[in-house]
């Protein structure tokens, strides 16, 4: 055969080969992956290779700042599937989009910490904080919530000052400017900035239980692909439950991932899993945390008052018989 057409057919070889193998590598979509907690057990499944077992090449993982966002990547991806937060999808939901929530994700707010500057000792208890000036993210969010309820519980609603600072980075800057006199920062940045700055509740204090993200899918996939989120769903749960295991190890890939030291991971892994209760949810359903994330959602306003019904946007028929209430 001439050396041209042997060319053309090794040329032609190749691309196939490339075409096939992109063909069946995905990217799915996790809230805040590389800067918080949520990701975790996705890049510890994807590192161990839980996804290659159950037949998905995962190849990397799209992510936003959270809310509407995420969920307009996760509908937009090749796999419709993402663990988003959940008032994201519950405000998706009311909006008439048609997506399930197939998995419960992280059911506590263990990562979330309110810290002063460290020179300023004058927030000793949370009574000092009558008259300054408390820092949360943006309204209707979680440290929204959280902040409602502790000034709620505290006798201190209306007395504090409340001011929206974005996100982690902006929110350090408005403190080190003194610009508010407390604020909320998340693992593993607190890892990372617990030495320059005090530590002075943790949000599980105020809301000790919460689901904050969900596994969601559009609903015309999911009828159609039922195995393949199966298959999802079974590999994430074999990410929790290394993660869990084996923290060392798992810390050394999530640095990896997200780009941050080791020892930063080490120590945001281990406060995580010191907190008592579940952050990672293997998949199993907390209804008792889904129905109080409603009435920290109505206590913002981020939702109309009324009955939501779980049983029309939620099928855990998906997860592993064992994961099942019923």
């Amino acid at each position: 055969m001439p050396a041209p057409k042997l060319f053309l057919r090794a040329l032609s070889g190749v691309l196939l080969f490339v075409l096939s193998t992109a063909a069946g590598a995905v990217d799915l979509t996790v809230t805040h992956f590389g800067t918080g907690m949520y990701g975790a057990p996705f890049a510890v499944a994807r590192e161990k290779g839980f996804f290659k077992e159950v037949g998905i090449d995962v190849t990397g993982f799209i992510t936003s700042d959270g809310g509407g966002t995420t969920i307009r990547n996760a509908l937009a991806s090749e796999i419709p599937y993402g663990e988003v937060a959940l008032p994201a999808a519950i405000a998706a939901i009311q909006q008439g989009v048609e997506l399930t929530i197939v998995h419960a994700g992280v059911v506590s707010v263990a990562d979330q910490v309110w810290i002063s500057r460290k020179d300023d000792m004058r927030i000793a208890k949370l009574a000092d904080l009558k008259g300054k000036k408390l820092g949360y993210s943006s309204p209707k969010s979680v440290t929204d919530m959280v902040t409602t309820m502790m000034l709620n519980a505290n006798g201190l609603t209306g007395q504090v000052e409340r001011k929206s600072v974005g996100g982690i980075g902006a929110g350090l800057t408005a403190l080190r400017e003194s610009a508010v006199d407390m604020t909320y920062v998340t693992e593993p940045v607190w890892s990372k900035e617990r030495n320059n700055y005090r530590l002075v509740f943790n949000s599980t204090d105020w809301a000790p239980h919460i689901t904050q993200t969900v596994g969601i899918v559009k609903t015309d996939y999911l009828k159609k692909n039922p195995d393949k989120i199966r298959a999802i769903i079974n590999a994430r749960r074999k990410g929790v439950e290394y993660l869990t295991k084996n923290p060392d190890e798992s810390a050394r890939i999530m640095a990896r991932e997200y780009k941050i030291e080791e020892s930063a991971a080490k120590s945001a892994i281990a406060s995580i899993l010191a907190v008592k209760g579940v952050y990672w949810s293997t998949g199993r359903f907390d209804m008792e945390g889904m129905n109080e994330m409603l009435k920290a959602l109505l206590l913002v306003k981020a939702i109309e008052p009324g009955p939501f019904d779980w049983s029309k946007v939620m099928d855990e028929s998906y997860l592993p018989a064992d994961l099942r209430a019923k």
